[in-house]
C-alpha cells in the first residue's frame, strides 16, 4: 500500500528545498512583506529547533528574487502592484549553525569558508583581515550590483553558546566578532537589510553594543508568532494528520488537540500574545503518530540544570508560577551572571505567564508538558547522581511499586536516593536537598499518577491516589517518623478517605539534617 501521507518539514531548514519538495509549509511570509517596510536591521532570539532557520533562508530566497518560489504565498499577492519587488540584491548569508567551535580558530575557519565563496564571485583580497576582506566584499558587491547588500547571520551565538565554560576561548570568539561585525556599522552605506538570529542575548558582545541600530523584535507581540505554530496554523495547515495522531492514538479529534496543547503549546514570547506551539515536538508527532517529548530529546544543557542546583532556585518555583524577572533580565545575557533565570528563558525552558505592570516584572513558569517533565528529569539526577534505571532508583520503578502497593520499596528507593546525594562544603544545606528531591520525585510521579505536593496547614505533606491506593504522606527533619505518623493522625489528614474503598498507607519519614539521610520509614495502614 503507498503511503500517501504529507510531507512534513522535520529537519528541513532550506525554503529552496521545502517549496520545490513538496513540503507543507506554513506561510509567514506576511512577516517578511511588514519587516522589509519597516527598520531595516532586525536581531531576533527564540529557542532552538524553533523554525528561525527557515524564516532565515526564507528572506534569502526573497531578496535574491526567486519570485517563483512564493506563487500562492501571502506575499506574492501583498507584493502583486510593487514594480520594485522581486528585484534580486547581493545577499551575504553567514550559516553558523552547521560547525563545532570547540577548538581553537574554528570561528575563524567558518568565517573563512564563507568569505572565499563570495570572493570567487565578487572578488576580493585574501590576505586582509576577515573584517577587511568582508568590508572589501561589501563594496564590491555594491559597486557590481547598484544595489545595497542584504546580510543574514543565522544563529550568531552558537560559537559562544558552545564554550560556555571555557573562558579564554569564549573572550577570544567575541573578540572575533567585534572584529568581524563592527563592519555592519562603518559600512552602513552599503547596506540595505540586516537579520540577525540566535537563541541568547549576550550582553557585551559587540555585536550588539556596536550595532545600536539593531531593532530588536523577540518581545514585540507584532512578531510573536513570526516561529513556531499558532493554534489557527495548527488547524488551518494540519487538519489529516490532526485526524491520523487522533485515530492512532484512539482519541476524539478534540481530545487529540487538547493532548497537543498540554504536551507542545504554551510558548508567549511577548506579553499579552497568542502562545505557539514548538515545531519540531508538533511535527514529529504527527510523523511518528506519537505524542513524545521530541525537543527534549534533542539534549539540555548540563550547565542550565547545574546552575539551577548551584544558585539553590527552589525547584518548586518552576511550577508554581513565582519566578518572576525584568524584561531587561530576560532580554540580555550576561556570563559572570550567576542567575540562570535568563538563559531558561531564552532558551525556551520558561515561558512568560503574566505580567505585573505596577512592579513591572514579568512572571515566568514552564510552557507545556514536554519541557516541565523533561526539564525536572534532567534536574534530578543533578540533585541526585543514584537516580539511574540500572538501579533501580528512577521514577518508573518508584510508579511501579507505588501502582502495586509496593510501599517500602518506595521506601528503599528513597533511602538510595539520600544515600547518594554528593556532600562537599560548598554544597546547598540539606533543607534545600530534601525539599527538592521530594518536590522533583513526586512532581514527576504525578506524570503518572494523581500526586500532590502540599505545605498548606492541614494537608499532608503528599498525597498519592491509584486506581487501588492511596498513600499519605508526612515528612519530618530532625523528628521521629512516629512524630510524622502522629501528625497524620492529630490532623486527621485520612479523614477524606473514610468511605473510600481504596487501600490507605499513612507514611512517616524522618531525614536526619547532619547525616544527609533518610533513617526512618515508617508505615501505618
Amino acid at each position: 500500500m503507498i503511503d500517501e501521507r504529507r510531507r512534513l518539514p522535520i529537519g528541513v531548514q532550506s525554503f529552496v528545498k521545502l517549496r520545490e519538495g513538496g513540503f507543507v509549509y506554513i506561510d509567514k511570509t506576511r512577516y517578511i512583506y511588514e519587516l522589509t517596510r519597516k527598520s531595516t536591521q532586525y536581531f531576533l532570539s527564540r529557542p532552538r529547533r524553533f523554525g528561525k532557520s527557515l524564516f532565515l533562508s526564507t528572506l534569502k530566497a526573497y531578496w535574491e528574487g526567486r519570485r517563483e518560489l512564493f506563487t500562492g504565498l501571502t506575499i506574492a499577492e501583498l507584493e502583486k502592484n510593487n514594480a520594485e519587488a522581486w528585484q534580486p540584491y547581493p545577499v551575504f548569508y553567514f550559516d553558523f549553525n552547521k560547525d563545532s567551535y570547540q577548538r581553537n580558530g574554528a570561528l575563524e575557519d567558518v568565517l573563512d569558508e564563507h568569505l572565499r565563496g563570495w570572493e570567487e564571485f565578487y572578488g576580493g583580497k585574501q590576505g586582509q583581515t576577515l573584517g577587511g576582506r568582508f568590508r572589501s566584499l561589501l563594496q564590491r558587491a555594491y559597486e557590481k550590483t547598484g544595489r545595497g547588500c542584504v546580510v543574514l547571520v543565522d544563529e550568531y551565538d552558537k560559537s559562544l553558546l558552545e564554550v560556555m565554560g571555557d573562558s579564554e576561548l569564549e573572550e577570544h570568539n567575541k573578540a572575533v566578532f567585534k572584529g568581524f561585525f563592527s563592519t555592519l556599522k562603518s559600512y552602513d552605506q552599503y547596506l540595505h537589510f540586516v537579520f540577525i538570529t540566535g537563541v541568547t542575548k549576550f550582553s557585551k558582545v559587540s555585536i550588539f553594543s556596536d550595532l545600536n541600530q539593531l531593532d530588536d523584535i523577540t518581545m514585540k507581540p507584532a512578531y510573536a508568532g513570526i516561529c513556531g505554530i499558532t493554534e489557527q496554523e495548527l488547524l488551518a495547515y494540519f487538519a489529516p494528520e490532526i485526524k491520523n495522531l487522533a485515530a492512532a492514538q484512539q482519541l476524539t479529534e478534540e481530545d487529540c488537540l487538547v493532548s497537543l496543547r498540554q504536551m507542545y503549546d504554551g510558548y508567549h514570547f511577548a506579553l499579552r500574545s497568542q502562545g505557539v506551539y514548538n515545531p519540531f515536538s508538533l511535527l514529529n508527532a504527527f510523523d511518528s503518530e506519537m505524542i513524545g517529548a521530541y525537543w527534549f530529546a534533542t539534549g539540555t544543557p548540563t550547565f542550565l540544570t547545574k546552575q539551577v542546583k548551584q544558585v539553590q532556585l527552589e525547584a518548586s518555583r518552576f511550577t508554581n508560577g513565582n519566578i518572576y524577572a525584568t524584561e531587561a533580565l530576560m532580554t540580555d545575557y550576561r556570563v559572570d551572571n550567576p542567575d540562570p533565570v535568563p538563559l531558561l528563558y531564552q532558551t525556551g525552558y520558561l515561558t512568560i505567564y503574566n505580567y505585573d505592570a505596577r512592579r513591572q516584572r514579568y512572571v515566568l513558569g514552564f510552557p507545556n508538558d514536554e519541557v516541565k517533565y523533561g526539564f525536572l528529569s534532567s534536574l534530578l539526577p543533578v540533585y541526585t547522581p543514584a537516580s539511574t534505571a540500572a538501579r533501580g532508583t528512577d521514577i518508573f520503578t518508584v510508579d511501579e511499586y507505588i501502582e502495586n502497593g509496593n510501599i517500602y520499596g518506595v521506601g528503599d528507593i528513597f533511602k538510595a536516593l539520600f544515600a547518594g546525594i554528593p556532600y562537599t562544603a560548598d554544597d546547598a544545606p540539606f533543607e534545600h536537598y530534601f525539599q527538592s528531591v521530594i518536590y522533583l520525585v513526586f512532581t514527576l510521579l504525578g506524570r503518572y499518577v494523581h500526586c500532590e505536593v502540599h505545605s498548606a496547614k492541614g494537608r499532608a505533606d503528599c498525597i498519592v491516589e491509584t486506581p487501588e491506593y492511596v498513600y499519605l504522606f508526612e515528612f519530618k527533619v530532625g523528628k521521629s517518623a512516629q512524630e510524622a505518623l502522629a501528625q497524620i493522625e492529630e490532623k486527621g489528614y485520612a479523614d477524606a478517605y473514610k468511605a473510600d474503598k481504596r487501600k490507605l498507607y499513612k507514611i512517616g519519614v524522618s531525614f536526619d539534617g547532619e547525616k544527609r539521610s533518610l533513617e526512618e520509614w515508617e508505615v501505618r495502614e
